[in-house]
């Protein structure tokens, strides 16, 4: 199975980065754990996070973005809280995904949710990045009803915790004219987004257009960088994503929330490089593009 098939400063400074607008607080910059779970069993990279932690801190990012799975660990508070005082790169939020338009787990997933967010929580995460499910088909009327329901009550527990949920896009939301996103927001129509800018080019979609769009939903964001072919590259920079243009349209809309860089491998690939210094690069490319 591939990536594709799993599915800051106070309000009011003055920026001082690169472009970065003024009265708009400069964003946290994090980095997504996928790249470490993507070759551990069932995609928890939970056994390694002392690594993962450890070279988060060398590539000089602020914080690090989890996996649903990594907090359904009993001991999963108390481990990494240690990892955040021992390497001070903080938790910004997790990533969490289920069949949310299946009313039959419904129930089971709302309960699951509660509990990641409950422990997200305690270690002073903010962001919540929620991936709807795929039907492999588009869904019916029916099914964007019990989506838009399953996602209310999710913001429900989210605000009680203060938890910002955003909703996480893969090619499948935004093929289509952006059908499932669209019905989506239709159902739910004050929930904020957080999209992955790669895969809206791999679906086709407009990124700056995009960002323009929805520059008032949009909290939160991953950025990865591809080739011509579209397949992955290690690193920011090494690919030909525009990361310039879409800074630009971040200053223009004023955005103010949060970047989290994820990298991904194409399957079988292998590294050229340790995952440390390509984040490293990523990073530099980062402070260069966007002045964070």
């Amino acid at each position: 199975m591939n990536r594709r098939a799993f599915l800051g400063t106070a309000m009011g400074s003055v920026a001082v980065v690169q472009g970065w607008p003024i009265a708009v607080p400069k964003p946290t910059l994090g980095t997504h754990v996928w790249v470490f779970s993507s070759d551990q069993p069932n995609y928890d990279c939970f056994p390694i996070l002392d690594q993962v932690f450890s070279d988060v801190n060398y590539a000089g990012f602020d914080a690090i973005e989890l996996m649903d799975i990594n907090l359904r660990h009993d001991d999963a508070v108390a481990k990494i809280g240690d990892l955040i005082q021992k390497t001070g790169v903080s938790v910004i939020g997790a990533s969490y995904s289920g069949a949310m338009w299946n009313r039959e787990k419904q129930a089971e997933i709302i309960d699951d949710a509660g509990k990641v967010i409950e422990r997200l929580s305690k270690l002073k995460g903010r962001v919540l990045g929620l991936s709807v499910g795929d039907a492999k088909r588009k869904k019916t009327p029916e099914e964007f009803d019990v989506q838009a329901d399953t996602l209310k009550k999710i913001q429900a527990i989210s605000k009680q915790y203060k938890v910002v949920p955003n909703l996480h896009n893969h090619t499948y939301e935004v093929t289509d004219g952006l059908y499932d996103l669209t019905n989506t927001l239709q159902g739910v129509p004050d929930h904020k987004l957080g999209p992955d800018l790669d895969w809206l080019f791999q679906a086709k979609v407009d990124v700056p257009t995009f960002l323009k769009t929805y520059a008032d939903k949009i909290v939160y964001m991953h950025l990865r960088d591809h080739l011509w072919t579209g397949v992955w590259s290690e690193a920011l920079g090494e690919g030909i994503m525009d990361f310039g243009a879409i800074a630009r349209q971040l200053k223009k809309s004023n955005f103010s929330g949060d970047i989290t860089v994820e990298p991904a491998f194409p399957y079988g690939f292998k590294p050229t490089r340790p995952i440390r210094d390509s984040l490293k690069m990523s990073r530099q490319v980062v402070k260069k593009q966007f002045g964070i």
